[in-house]
């Protein structure tokens, strides 16, 4: 950094050298005290060091960049001469309080320190001044207790022992009780601690003061709980954190002053009525600290609360009409609900922050909605109000947040929304349980298809195993079960029928709750809140319609997930996996008995049997999509998934089939691959038997002549051949299912529109792309495996690196949950020109789990695709993030226009 930079920002007297649109250089804080200090309001004077220092200070070793202190300096008297004070002058001390402030609010995220500018001398000539001894005294103690806590390392728990010792001994309840002459004793005790702690004095030089203070505040933006707030909120390191330095105005003297915390809307509701707690007597920490009971700000508050305790609207009323027209200038300035710190002293009323208050989802929909309505926002402002994935909690039942919780270990938070309920091990055990009527958990070192049935029957799954990608997670959020997985600290013992964590072992049957939003995996039932779709919820998915481009289609394969899609808006389903259809009880068996067979008749005989039910699942659901578009892949994964692996399993099978069970232990044997992803699987299968293609194509033509007979409404198929790398591959797959086609327009005399299309999910396919969309009517990314094929990795065993490579800054995201949009994008980006350019009307869709993460959606836009396709609890959240990408898209283009 150059000695002439700027690193100093003024604000106060009705003027600033910043603005609101400075957050990235001066932080949130800053920006808006220099806001609310060009709006006129009453701001104590102070300055902001820019987060550019912060950054400076880290890349030099925690030193601070040449030129810095002559500015501070600086700025430190531009304080005094408004305020008419000195800092470390002993007859008129500036007091001033030194305050972190990053880009994105993190609240109790970082160090605050008040008071600066006290020592033995300044205290007294402050007592003088003000004519008040305890307020002077006080104020000196709690500046020791914060700085030594905060720069000096000095656990505030040493000082807080001392205080409750000495109000005991005298009898004083309340700190209020304590007077001058007791603060002098107790600061003495402070000192000593300090003292004996550190093994010299507590600091009396003011300037030593100030920059232990400043440096404290960078040192924070690097603390234990900043760092896991960032990590938690994908806030990134290189923002770093400002330091506001400003004077001081004290809500600590006496029963004119006070202090307090309030939202122009409630937080919890959205109810559009100021909301918020303060103290007399007291400074701004006091109201948070839990020591002494907040009093309500307004009249109307303190009666619904029932408290005896008189509001700020009683007490202190002009200050209380100050107040209230300050909040609706500030919320009609920021078009949204504020967050605001404010001291009275002496009657005067001071603004300390503002900033855009967190709320909760239902909060959110409804200010959204009531601002647009109220005006003050457009519905489009609404709508990217806001954060898509938040909808999630809506959409499952959560745990009550007053509910006590003795977690046992914590996973990956792999599908939202929590359920209680007793442990199995087994997904036939599930089945059981849930036909006896009971609510179960399934447990498993990690699933596989094979598990479906228990995993349909489980109010929600755990596993010890695997990513947020994996099987158990993608199909848990495909039935709305909650799921964590991943949890690796589970020892599980599934002969012994144990679960061991955290020293404590649970056998089947004792109850357990998980919490699929947190990953938390805790012991016992827990209280539960069930979802409510609100009519602001409601609403807010109205306007999203009107407003986005892209269509939203579901991942569906029962009619149960389809049911629940079109609740939640689905425009069709874009992926209908057909294998999860062959694991059902009464179907399994033909589906083995077609694996086993060793000829094309055998195969056949089974699949005959197989083809009236696969029939009956795609009328079902044509029937509930009512015309809407329905694309159904062919069976994809490898066969020996359908088979038994254990010895006891084997044998049983073979007496079932009535074969040698040698016979089957080789076929088993000979089906099982060291590598099925990359193995005979999707396209291959029907290439090796093509009569499992025939077997299913007949199913959908056959469902489809049928479901239109029932609705009236036109079926039109969308048939997708899985793991496509040649034009070849669907061109041999295309006569088949044309062929099928014809035989069953014939049979039935009835017309029948359908497409064949690809999903496109290996690289050569996207490279490919123009040459495969001669022969493809609709591409379907199934982004799922692109990811894993682009990157060589497995999403069921990356979980035990990518935590790594996310905290080393080598992937900005798990890139199975949002899309890598320079690498996996990039291919989907060109196979989407590649193919537009040989076919201008392909249809373009993605159903990979990707279809239901607004980043990816964000990018979806930006390419052109036609539609996502998600879980069906991931569709308003889909729909959301689709009408916020459209209009970003649209804001996009009019900048660009504006630049020519």
């Amino acid at each position: 950094m150059s000695g002439a930079q700027k690193f100093v920002y003024r604000f106060g007297a009705g003027k600033a050298d910043g603005s609101a649109e400075m957050r990235e250089l001066l932080g949130g804080k800053g920006a808006n005290l220099a806001e609310m200090s060009n709006l006129g309001l009453p701001v104590p004077p102070g300055f902001t060091i820019t987060t550019e220092v912060c950054n400076g200070y880290y890349a030099n070793g925690k030193k601070m960049p040449e030129g810095l202190v002559d500015q501070v300096e600086e700025s430190v008297r531009y304080i005094g001469q408004t305020v008419g004070a000195m800092l470390g002058d002993a007859t008129n001390p500036l007091l001033v309080s030194v305050r972190s402030g990053s880009r994105a609010s993190m609240p109790g995220m970082m160090d605050t320190i008040l008071n600066l500018g006290l020592n033995d001398e300044t205290v007294e000539g402050l007592a003088i001044r003000s004519g008040d001894r305890r307020f002077a005294y006080d104020s000196y103690r709690r500046f020791i207790q914060m700085y030594s806590n905060v720069v000096l390392d000095v656990k505030h728990e040493n000082f807080e022992e001392i205080l409750e010792y000495y109000k005991h001994q005298n009898g004083y309840d309340l700190d209020t009780d304590i007077t001058a002459d007791d603060w002098r004793t107790l600061i003495e005790q402070y000192k000593a601690v300090v003292q004996r702690k550190l093994g010299k004095p507590f600091p009396q030089n003011i300037e030593e003061q100030l920059w232990g203070a400043i440096s404290a505040v960078f040192d924070s933006w690097n603390n234990a709980r900043a760092i896991k707030y960032r990590e938690l909120n994908h806030i990134p390191e290189s923002w770093g954190t400002a330091v506001n330095v400003q004077a001081m105005v004290f809500g600590n003297r006496g029963d004119t002053s006070a202090t307090g915390v309030a939202f122009t809307r409630n937080p919890s509701t959205g109810d559009g009525r100021l909301y918020g707690e303060f103290l007399v007597n007291a400074q701004g920490e006091d109201v948070v600290a839990g020591i002494r009971t907040p009093q309500n700000i307004t009249e109307v508050a303190r009666v619904e609360a029932g408290s005896d305790k008189p509001s700020l609207e009683t007490v202190m009323p002009e200050a209380f009409k100050e107040f209230v027209a300050i909040c609706h200038t500030l919320e009609n300035h920021y078009r949204d609900m504020q967050d605001i710190e404010f001291t009275i002293q002496e009657g005067k009323l001071w603004m300390l922050q503002c900033r855009n208050g967190k709320r909760t989802t239902p909060a959110a929909l409804r200010i959204a909605v009531d601002m647009a309505n109220e005006g003050l926002i457009s519905r489009e402002d609404a709508i990217s109000r806001i954060e898509a994935a938040q909808l999630d909690q809506l959409l499952h039942p959560t745990i009550d947040p007053k509910a006590k919780r003795n977690i046992l270990t914590i996973g990956l938070p792999a599908s939202p929304g929590a359920a209680s309920g007793e442990i199995v091990f087994s997904p036939d055990d599930a089945e059981k349980l849930k036909a006896l009527g009971k609510s179960v958990i399934l447990v498993r070192n990690e699933t596989s298809p094979e598990d479906i049935h228990g995993m349909h029957a489980a109010a929600g799954i755990l596993t010890a195993r695997g990513g947020m990608t994996s099987h158990a997670a993608v199909v848990a959020r495909g039935m709305g079960r909650p799921c964590v997985s991943g949890a690796s600290a589970l020892r599980i013992n599934a002969e012994l029928k144990t679960v061991t964590a955290s020293g404590v072992t649970l056998k089947e049957g004792d109850i357990i709750t998980i919490d699929g939003s947190t990953g938390q995996v805790i012991q016992g039932e827990v209280a539960m809140r069930q979802p409510e779709l609100t009519g602001d919820f409601a609403k807010l998915m109205e306007w999203a319609d009107v407003v986005r481009r892209m269509k939203v289609r579901t991942n569906a394969d029962t009619p149960r997930d389809a049911e629940q899609a079109r609740k939640f808006g689905a425009e069709g389903i874009g992926l209908c996996r057909t294998e999860h259809m062959f694991f059902d009880t009464d179907r399994i068996m033909a589906m083995r008995e077609m694996i086993v067979a060793t000829d094309t008749e055998g195969r056949r005989t089974a699949l005959a049997k197989i083809l009236p039910m696969q029939r009956q699942d795609f009328i079902e659901l044509f029937e509930i999509m009512q015309g809407l578009p329905v694309t159904i892949r062919l069976l994809d994964p490898p066969l020996h998934e359908f088979l038994p692996h254990g010895h006891t399993e084997i044998v049983e099978l073979a007496q079932s089939l009535d074969i040698d069970p040698a016979t089957l232990r080789a076929r088993v044997n000979q089906l099982t691959e060291q590598n099925p992803m990359l193995g005979h699987r999707g396209c291959r299968l029907a290439i090796t038997y093509p009569e499992i293609a025939e077997m299913q194509a007949a199913a959908i033509f056959e469902a489809a002549v049928e479901a239109g007979k029932r609705t009236g409404k036109p079926v039109v198929p969308e048939i997708m051949v899985p793991l496509i790398a040649t034009k070849k591959e669907l061109d041999i797959i295309k006569d088949i299912i044309v062929r099928v086609a014809n035989d069953v327009q014939l049979a039935t005399a009835t017309k029948i529109d359908y497409q064949v299309g690809t999903m496109i999910e290996l690289p050569r396919a996207a490279l490919r792309a123009g040459e495969i969309a001669e022969t493809a009517e609709f591409f379907s990314f199934g982004t799922n495996d692109l990811t894993q094929t682009t990157y060589g990795i497995s999403r069921d065993d990356s979980g035990a690196f990518l935590g790594d490579y996310l905290k080393a800054g080598i992937y900005s995201a798990d890139p199975f949950v949002s899309i890598d949009t320079v690498g996996v994008g990039e291919l989907v980006k060109l196979a989407s020109e590649r193919g537009r350019a040989t076919r201008d009307k392909l249809k373009l869709g993605i159903c990979g789990e990707h279809g239901g993460d607004p980043a990816s959606i964000a990018f979806c836009e930006t390419i052109g695709l036609d539609y996502v396709s998600c879980s069906p609890f991931r569709v308003p959240v889909a729909r959301l993030a689709a009408a916020q990408a459209a209009i970003a898209s649209k804001k996009a283009s009019n900048r660009k226009l504006e630049d020519r």
